[in-house]
């Protein structure tokens, strides 16, 4: 494609608003449900750290404004999602959780300032390809967490759909953005598409998977309806599947009902 820096400026913004908006529905989705079950916070530990690598390569080759703005607002709102992950799951206590989300936020910032104004002297070619790879190895590694997740359950839970969904928008608008630049960036464009790719499988995992689980527990329900109540026996013959026993035993160790 012919350069234009108009179309551009004009994806790369596009681009930067869904990745701002991206994670919003994923925090909110816990902060609702003050929960983060099923979702690996491995995934939005390596996400939060590959912007912070990706940060410093966007920066140093000197990418449009929204293209830079992009992994910064993408880290924060990654670390933000990694300590509900802390706040929610762990047994520490809570103010301790808070604490270190935000020391870690604080160090991944100063980070990425430090290697900025390291590199950008020199601009050796070697050291700045290794932050864009090695945001791309990051991105992967933490997608790869959650399909052991996923793997683990036989459904997407405690994910997002709207999160995959506009993330995987933002890696197309950001990769057409790259398409109008005058010099085209590889290094940049693999990790966008791999975003778009990886995300993919999440959505198509979730299209297959959840409406096959959500049968099981309904020909599950029905199974226990049709069981006689003096004859409470047959009912635990009834097999469950990993999920379901996990969810089990979480709510009989509080005390309560499975929750589905």
């Amino acid at each position: 494609m012919h350069p234009n820096r108009v179309a551009e400026n004009v994806f790369g913004t596009l681009g930067t608003i869904c990745w701002t908006a991206q994670l919003v529905p994923q925090v909110w989705k816990s902060y609702r449900e003050k929960s983060t079950e099923g979702l690996s916070e491995w995934l939005v530990l390596c996400w939060g750290l590959a912007g912070g690598f990706f940060g410093v390569y966007a920066v140093v080759q000197d990418l449009n404004i929204p293209l830079i703005l992009q992994p910064e607002i993408f880290a924060f709102l990654c670390l933000v999602s990694w300590g509900q992950c802390q706040y929610y799951s762990s047994t520490r206590p809570k103010y301790i959780s808070f604490i270190i989300a935000v020391i870690t936020i604080a160090l991944l910032g100063g980070f990425e300032a430090g290697m900025v104004f390291a590199i950008r002297p020199s601009l050796n070619p070697r050291a700045i390809q290794f932050f864009g790879i090695f945001s791309s190895v990051l991105l992967a590694t933490g997608l790869v967490t959650q399909y052991y997740e996923i793997y683990q359950r036989k459904e997407v839970v405690g994910l997002s759909i709207t999160f995959m969904v506009v993330d995987c928008l933002g890696g197309v608008f950001s990769d057409l953005s790259l398409a109008f630049k005058s010099e085209f960036d590889t290094i940049a464009a693999v990790t966008y598409t791999l975003v778009i790719v990886m995300d993919g499988m999440v959505l198509l995992a979730a299209a297959i998977l959840n409406p096959r689980a959500r049968k099981r527990r309904e020909r599950l329900q029905e199974a226990q309806d049709n069981v006689p109540h003096d004859n409470p026996s047959e009912i635990s013959a009834i097999p469950l599947t990993t999920s379901q026993r996990r969810s089990s035993a979480n709510s009989e160790h509080r005390g309560g009902l499975p929750a589905e």
